[in-house]
């Protein structure tokens, strides 16, 4: 066998572990719920995860079971559970907790408790601990990042909304109709469709798109000075 034959064969190996196929994955997820599941323990509020499950997790779990987990955290009843077990793979957890808080695929707060574990799990190293303090920090500076800025989105929303909403009724009236800008009518239009929910590149009945027809050029052109029926 040739070297360049091995070596074609050896990345082919490469490839196949990197990427998965569906039912290997399928499977990884299977055998990690399992694992997760069998750390529970007895607690005063019944079957719950402690430092036990930790340590179980630490030694039954590998970082190459990263994926799974976080594949898993869209199961809502294993979240405290997939918390646990991230937090047991320690250092190797850190960034995909982080990228899995900024994709939306974890909840700040669930990305949070994952990093507290690791700082305060004593099967991690104390650096480990300490990356997990400060990507803790970090990811609050994010979070309250991202909710000033779903906060100024949802203002501007609500400012737009009104802002039609005035120039809509503006529209009764042809001299104030004839101050809007064509976007501005544009706006209102649109608006209108919402209300009756239509879509210009939604499906339509015929009598629909006529009725779409006479309203944008009623409301945008001014083509039209009678109201549709």
């Amino acid at each position: 066998m040739n070297s360049r034959l091995i070596a074609a064969l050896f990345l082919l190996a490469v490839c196949a572990a990197v990427e998965p196929t569906p039912a290997s994955a399928a499977t990884s997820e299977a055998r990690v719920r399992r694992i997760i599941l069998s750390s529970r323990h007895l607690g005063a509020h019944g079957l719950g995860y402690n430092s036990r499950s930790l340590s179980q997790l630490s030694r039954r779990l590998t970082p190459a079971d990263i994926p799974a987990l976080i594949s898993l955290l869209a199961d809502g009843d294993l979240t405290v559970g997939v918390q646990f077990a991230l937090a047991s793979q320690c250092e190797a957890t850190i960034l995909p907790v982080r990228a899995a808080a900024i994709q939306h695929q974890m909840n700040f707060l669930d990305a949070s408790d994952t990093l507290s574990l690791i700082s305060d799990f004593a099967g991690c190293t104390p650096e480990a601990q300490k990356q997990a303090l400060e990507m803790r920090a970090d990811l609050e500076k994010l979070r309250q990042e991202e909710q000033v800025a779903a906060e100024r989105e949802a203002k501007r929303k609500t400012d737009d909304e009104a802002r039609i909403q005035r120039n809509g009724l503006k529209m009764a009236d042809p001299t104030q109709a004839a101050q809007l800008t064509r976007a501005e009518r544009e706006e209102v239009f649109h608006r209108s469709l919402k209300a009756m929910g239509l879509s210009e590149d939604g499906p339509m009945t015929p009598e629909q798109k006529q009725l779409v027809d006479r309203l944008y050029r009623s409301m945008v052109l001014g083509e039209v000075k009678t109201p549709p029926n």
